[in-house]
């Protein structure tokens, strides 16, 4: 039996459509100068499922996330997060939404010198007045909050070690727990297993996979390894050139249509 079995990630498609939209991008598009890195890209992240981003470098997988988190914004098109459209909404409110995606990053900016618990604890650097974002300064519901979010990716046990003493797989653990202490609804991941090796890479994918089946959280993940949308993913996004190739159930996707992404 595969690992997708397993992990329930063959849902049937009409299930993922009866999910609660937490995002929603229309016909976005994006260039730098005159490269065209983004032609008018639609998809959608539903409640507790988890859709994953396959193409070539350069095909587009990582702006389309950068124009949902805010790192950089789209020439055209709209975005709508948990409800909040976002070329309508006030910049509070525009903030407030993005805060609900967070994202973990391929390279996993972590304090190295600092513990473990105190970098989960900026995950809710939002929620605090300034003088108590300071982590020796971090209040005690703040920190049982972390604990919990450890718990969740099963590193409660090193929440006092530094972060630069755990391995690399770990670390991105540590780093999903600081998102979760964001309380978010959704978790982007840009390439978050890409640094890793194999067996530390299945971990984060079979996390990221708990956290979308048992808390309802919907998780957007840029991958390069098609096995690992195969085994964890309920949808794959392929892209090439900036453009759309295919948005279809995990069941639906051969490998032949795999590869011509890569062509």
């Amino acid at each position: 039996m595969s690992a997708a079995t397993l992990l329930g990630a063959q849902a049937p498609a009409d299930a993922a459509a009866a999910r609660e939209v937490l995002l929603d991008v229309r016909a976005i598009s994006k260039s730098f100068g005159d490269r065209v890195v983004l032609s008018d890209m639609s998809m959608r992240v539903h409640a507790g499922e988890v859709v994953a981003f396959l193409g070539a470098n350069g095909s587009g997988k990582s702006t389309t996330l950068r124009a949902v988190n805010g790192l950089i914004e789209a020439d055209s098109g709209d975005i709508t997060i948990a409800g909040v459209r976002l070329s309508e909404a006030s910049a509070q409110r525009r903030a407030e939404a993005r805060r609900t995606a967070a994202t973990v990053f391929q390279k996993i900016h972590l304090v190295q010198r600092r513990t473990v618990l105190q970098n989960v604890c900026a995950g809710g650097f939002a929620r605090l007045p300034g003088w108590r974002s300071i982590p020796p300064l971090f209040p005690r519901s703040l920190q049982e909050e972390a604990m919990v979010c450890l718990d969740r990716v099963g590193l409660a046990d090193r929440a006092h070690d530094r972060a630069g003493s755990l391995s690399g797989g770990q670390q991105q653990r540590v780093a999903i727990a600081r998102a979760l202490c964001q309380r978010p609804r959704m978790i982007l991941a840009d390439e978050p297993v890409s640094a890793l090796d194999p067996k530390a890479a299945d971990d984060v994918m079979r996390l990221l996979r708990r956290l979308a089946v048992e808390e309802n959280l919907g998780v957007a993940a840029v991958l390069h390894q098609p096995q690992l949308a195969r085994a964890y993913a309920d949808r794959v996004i392929g892209l090439r050139g900036g453009r759309l190739v295919f948005d279809s159930s995990v069941l639906d996707i051969d490998d032949v249509e795999l590869g011509s992404l890569y062509l």
